[in-house]
């Protein structure tokens, strides 16, 4: 008996349609099939994986764990099969403008630097640079991509990681001359302790004391809405502050920052990503090329 073939790409494409339509009925338009059909090649493609990708128990369509796995990598098979096929017929030059989204400190630690090769490298294409914290809609903003600290959640994003770096409390000597050096959490409780305006995934400073984690919250009289603006209240002396490792290494290095409680420090790591918009048609070229920059060139790193 013949064995019939699977097309693995298509299915991953049909999937990847259904998770980011939000059903069955909308990804069978925009592939010319019916539900039904969708719905069939969906339960074959779960029969063959050995695993329930979708949840149909309500309305509202809901991937499992295991489905938001596989949306994750499909998406991004798909995108690197839509990118060789570009660069297989590429004969254009990128051009056009990049909406970029990033926070206030990559970009002035990272991207700053960096972002004048880039432009020298592809001489047809501009950057819009927009620079804030807070986590927006992509497709509201007309952003083409944004680069984003934290955990990435299952989304229709796509992202490429741009490495990690581990936080460390700083101080600069003029704060600690007035209000001295906080050697043990005790001590910590008196101090200026300056955050961020906006909900973190932890809401606090974490510590390790032996196996257990403590959180101390923020307890300062000033409130920021981006790290970099800390980082400048720090250097002013206004208070201790906690920032990504490769924001204030060349401060530390420099002696205007000094770190503090580093035999508490848990060594938890802030991952940061390249995130644009899922499959759903060829990335344009402009946009492959500066992921391919910040991935080569763009990666932030846990030194000190």
């Amino acid at each position: 008996m013949a064995r019939t073939e699977t097309n693995r790409s298509g299915e991953m494409e049909v999937f990847v349609r259904v998770v980011e339509q939000g059903g069955f009925s909308s990804a069978a338009r925009i592939s010319r099939m019916t539900p039904s059909a969708v719905s069939k090649l969906i339960a074959r493609l779960e029969k063959r994986l050995g695993v329930r990708l979708i949840n149909r128990s309500t309305r509202v369509l809901q991937l499992t764990s295991e489905g938001c796995v596989f949306y994750e990598r499909a998406a991004r098979i798909l995108a690197d099969i839509a990118d060789a096929e570009r660069n297989a017929g590429a004969g254009e030059k990128p051009k056009g403008r990049i909406r970029l989204n990033t926070s206030a400190s990559y970009a002035t630690h990272i991207l700053a630097p960096i972002l004048p090769e880039f432009l020298e490298h592809f001489p047809g294409v501009t950057v819009d640079l927009i620079q804030t914290d807070t986590i927006v809609d992509l497709i509201a903003e007309r952003t083409d991509v944004a680069v984003r600290a934290g955990p990435m959640k299952s989304s229709s994003l796509v992202a490429r990681k741009l490495g990690d770096t581990r936080m460390v409390i700083v101080g600069a000597p003029t704060y600690f001359a007035r209000f001295g050096t906080p050697e043990t959490l005790a001590e910590l409780g008196h101090h200026r302790r300056l955050g961020l305006s906006y909900i973190r995934t932890i809401d606090g400073w974490p510590f390790k004391d032996g196996r257990e984690t403590i959180v101390v919250p923020v307890a300062g009289r000033v409130q920021a809405s981006d790290g970099e603006a800390l980082r400048q209240l720090a250097l002013g002396g206004a208070g201790l502050v906690r920032l990504a490792a490769f924001t204030v290494r060349e401060d530390i290095a420099s002696g205007r920052l000094c770190p503090v409680l580093e035999q508490l420090n848990p060594c938890d790591t802030e991952a940061f990503h390249a995130v644009h918009i899922g499959h759903g048609g060829p990335l344009p070229s402009r946009v492959r090329v500066l992921l391919d920059f910040l991935a080569e060139k763009g990666r932030v790193s846990s030194e000190t």
